[in-house]
């Protein structure tokens, strides 16, 4: 297959179309992940975008490119939020009629903020999948042009917008890490860069439990790789679209994968450091870098693609990255049953700074003596070197913690 055509002329044009509609979103300097890599690291604040992410750029491109049939006829799309609040917003503004397929589980804030931007939502099957089938069935019934959400030359387009801005913002740039999905943001990165600054090196990242990029890349060929769960539900994409990966073939983009304890701890340190609130997805390229803070040339500047999280989800993974970066830690005991030695093992880790945050008591279990209980306690620790301290405190005070702790 040819490479699909994308010009710097395509690029400008996309901006002008964009021009009044998507904001310039900030570059924010990083001085944790600059301290930690050596080098200049800047965040570049996508979930600041209107609508929470960046698929604004896209869908208001492809929209506005429609011609007048077209758009008379309407449009239908399929998403789980994103993709489906940026072509909420751009038919609103255009003024085209917009159905939007979303599975009966999406997230209740993402349905309400999709109905609140003009679109007609139909809740229909268990995944996102589901959805894209009903949206595809839409529109060969009633002739609504289907809006993929990262498979169309104008699309990938729109996101390439991004990266004019940050050669704007950080001339000096060397290498952006952007999170991959169906590729059409890394796409546009990579079309953009390869044209306008060819030195600067385009990585994307992807959650190793839905990789599909690396095979596909190296052979050329999309790959489908099967469906499984990830925290990073926003670039969870079985099967690369055919216009990104050509693009990111053609530009030999590199796509590296991250685990779910990296995307965690990522978010966490976002939160924390940046004082930024993004979701699981968009914190994989921060992930990238602290899973290799010597891999990549500086400066770096990393895409934060989306910030509209869950606060339920949002709730789960912090307490994830907590544990993952050593900051929770579960101790089980086993203490004779008498009055006062809840209490002293209590006392025993205040004395060692941990701050007990949930106790669990058994006082009957077939592993129990009749004069045993069990204590399970959640306690917030300092890292991981406070963890170890705090364990050996309680050994040495002669208490029995259970194996594995």
């Amino acid at each position: 297959m040819t490479s699909p055509a994308l010009t710097v002329a395509d690029l400008d044009d996309a901006r002008r179309l964009l021009a009044g509609v998507a904001v310039t979103t900030p570059v924010e300097h990083s001085r944790a992940l600059s301290e930690l890599t050596g080098t200049e690291v800047h965040l570049k604040c996508e979930n600041l975008q209107r609508t929470g992410s960046f698929k604004l750029r896209g869908a208001y491109v492809r929209l506005s490119r429609l011609t007048a049939d077209e758009r008379a006829s309407g449009v239908v799309a399929a998403s789980a939020g994103n993709h489906a609040q940026g072509v909420a917003l751009a038919a609103r503004e255009l003024g085209i009629h917009a159905v939007v397929y979303m599975p009966s589980d999406a997230a209740l804030p993402k349905v309400a903020a999709t109905r609140a931007y003009g679109a007609e939502v139909r809740l229909v099957g268990q995944s996102v999948e589901d959805a894209l089938a009903a949206a595809y069935e839409h529109a060969r019934v009633t002739g609504a042009v289907l809006i993929h959400p990262f498979d169309h030359v104008d699309v990938v387009a729109g996101q390439a917008t991004i990266a004019l801005e940050i050669l704007e913002q950080v001339p000096d740039v060397r290498t952006v890490l952007v999170p991959v999905g169906g590729g059409g943001l890394a796409a546009g990165m990579v079309a953009a860069f390869s044209q306008l600054a060819p030195h600067v090196h385009v990585v994307g990242v992807q959650a190793e439990r839905m990789a599909a990029y690396p095979g596909s890349l190296r052979t050329g060929v999309a790959e489908t790789v099967p469906v499984r769960s990830t925290m990073a539900d926003g670039i969870a994409v079985a099967r690369p679209g055919v216009v990104p990966l050509e693009l990111l073939r053609h530009g030999n983009a590199e796509v590296v994968t991250v685990s779910e304890d990296e995307i965690s701890r990522a978010l966490l340190l976002v939160a924390e450091r940046a004082k930024l609130i993004v979701e699981p997805a968009a914190a994989t390229g921060v992930a990238a870098l602290m899973a290799e803070p010597d891999g990549f040339d500086g400066p770096v500047v990393v895409v934060l693609s989306g910030g509209n999280v869950d606060p339920v989800v949002l709730l789960r993974v912090v307490r994830h990255g907590l544990a993952s970066a050593g900051r929770y830690l579960q101790v089980r005991a086993l203490l004779t049953d008498r009055p006062g030695m809840l209490a002293d093992i209590l006392l025993a880790i205040a004395r060692e700074g941990g701050n007990v945050m949930h106790i669990e008591h058994v006082r009957t279990g077939p592993h129990l003596a009749i004069d045993e209980v069990e204590v399970v306690l959640q306690v917030e620790t300092k890292g991981a070197e406070h963890q170890e301290a705090l364990l050996e405190h309680l050994r040495a005070e002669g208490y029995r913690l259970a194996p594995g702790v």
